[in-house]
């Protein structure tokens, strides 16, 4: 009688979780992203496209509309930073709907597999996003000089840090979304049902004071407020306006009789994206 010998089953050895494990799967899926992005031209276009269609096609439309009250400011100006915010939000949101991508086409599931936290994951992708939305707004800020808005050093430097911090913000807020949806079209749904309210009521095209009652409140408790509202009062500090202009325009966000000073309202933003990062984890932990 013959003897079957099996063949030898080779050793699977798992490596264990370290910091440094950790700190390269956030590196890879950073990676990823950033690739991603720079495969899909059609993608860098259309988000490119939008901004300039707004700040030169609505700009220079509504411009003779509203010269009477922008005390001789350019509309365009007064709307450049809403529209470097908007740049940021459409790209930052649309960068988390990777995840749902990434588990509808089965490729999230790979990556669950390995050896490494749920939520090393969710930060490679939300610093991903952020990275792609903050490179999206350097090219609105790059066109600064055609809308009236000087390229002074300390103000370059102040629009750059604020638009990143919105992009991390903004990608934890889709990423928030995004962890618990499982098909494409229902994120996009669900982000279209947010972005264009949080965008208009923020006063990116409208100032913030003298708001009816009902669209003050809204205005106050949108977070995209909070970013606005510090990157125009950067500008309008590099603007020779007048004082009534700058009054009408750039009057700040006050709660009651109290003027919110711009490093708060950044540090409101840095809290919220915090937040909504935390969340992310959570919610994305608790997936099958």
């Amino acid at each position: 009688m013959t003897t079957v010998r099996s063949a030898p089953v080779a050793a699977v050895r798992v490596p264990p979780r370290s910091a440094i494990g950790e700190l390269r799967a956030i590196k890879i899926v950073w990676q990823r992203e950033l690739i991603r992005f720079a495969d899909d031209r059609m993608r860098i276009v259309t988000s490119v496209v939008q901004p300039f269609v707004f700040l030169f096609v609505l700009g220079s439309g509504l411009a003779s509309l509203t010269s009477a009250s922008t005390a001789g400011v350019n509309l365009r100006t007064f709307m450049y930073p809403g529209i470097l915010a908007m740049a940021v939000l459409f790209t930052a949101i649309f960068s988390a709907a990777s995840i749902v991508w990434d588990r509808e086409f089965g490729f999230l599931r790979e990556m669950l597999v390995a050896p490494v936290r749920r939520s090393s994951i969710v930060i490679g992708k939300c610093l991903g996003g952020t990275t792609v939305a903050a490179l999206q707004g350097v090219l609105v800020i790059a066109i600064a000089g055609l809308v009236g808005v000087p390229y002074a050093p300390t103000l370059i430097i102040t629009l750059l840090g604020l638009q990143a911090l919105l992009a991390f913000a903004l990608t934890a807020f889709g990423l928030m979304i995004a962890v618990r949806i499982t098909q494409l079209q229902a994120f996009m749904a669900v982000t279209q049902m947010f972005v264009m309210p949080l965008f208009f009521v923020a006063g990116a095209i409208f100032p913030v004071s003298g708001l009816p009652a009902w669209l003050a409140v809204l205005n106050r408790i949108d977070p995209l407020t909070y970013a606005i509202d510090p990157m125009r009062h950067a500008v309008f500090e590099h603007l020779d306006v007048n004082d009534k202009a700058r009054q009408a325009l750039d009057a700040g966000v006050s709660w009651g009789s109290w003027h919110v000073p711009p490093v708060l309202e950044a540090a409101i933003v840095l809290l919220l994206g915090l937040v909504m990062l935390i969340v992310a984890i959570v919610e994305f932990s608790r997936t099958d």
